[in-house]
């Protein structure tokens, strides 16, 4: 089974639609378009979080949130040596930013969407902490259901997010973490943005 084949424009619209009924907004953009349309769901002023994603490092979504001085960065507080912020408050800010934005490893046609993470750090977010949450997916993540979700980040996410790892950090992942998202009771609050690409893992 190959995961990493794009999906047609019939089959994404079908997803859209379901993850509609599940209270979870979405789009289908070109790879060229991706990018605009993930920062216009930025509002004014507000704090960003980019969570570690390679599709947002290859749109050049992170680069723009954390370099361009034109957002507010909570990666950058996050990280900054001169933070004043303690353990605690670091937290905080990880589980609770104004934006959280990043991608996930599988959507089911049904419209649950599947993250998997080692240390879990941007799943509190997801879940319930950010104010806002926008992925940037491609195409290629959309799966028949949850059973074929959990094959694709096995099989397939986790290799590679594991030699990523090795290689930037010098140590091994693991799929310590799972949050599955059935439904959101809050319509305004998850949004995906589908890349008509294979983009990312």
């Amino acid at each position: 089974m190959s995961f990493d084949s794009k999906k047609d424009a019939k089959t994404v619209n079908k997803v859209i639609e379901a993850l509609k009924a599940n209270g979870i907004s979405a789009e289908l953009a070109s790879r060229e378009d991706a990018k605009d349309a993930a920062l216009k769901q930025v509002p004014k002023d507000a704090e960003v979080f980019t969570m570690t994603s390679i599709t947002l490092e290859t749109l050049g979504i992170a680069k723009e949130i954390n370099e361009s001085g034109n957002y507010k960065s909570a990666r950058n507080i996050f990280y900054s040596q001169d933070s004043s912020l303690d353990p605690s408050q670091k937290r905080k800010l990880g589980a609770g930013p104004d934006v959280a934005m990043g991608s996930v490893h599988a959507v089911t046609e049904d419209g649950k969407v599947m993250i998997a993470s080692n240390t879990g750090s941007q799943l509190a977010a997801y879940a319930y902490g950010a104010g806002k949450v926008v992925w940037v997916v491609g195409t290629q993540k959309i799966v028949k259901d949850i059973d074929e979700g959990l094959k694709r980040i096995n099989e397939h996410a986790v290799p590679l997010e594991d030699a990523r790892a090795l290689k930037a950090y010098g140590i091994h992942t693991n799929l310590s973490k799972l949050l599955i998202i059935n439904k959101e009771t809050n319509p305004e609050r998850l949004h995906i943005i589908f890349v008509d690409d294979v983009i990312g893992f």
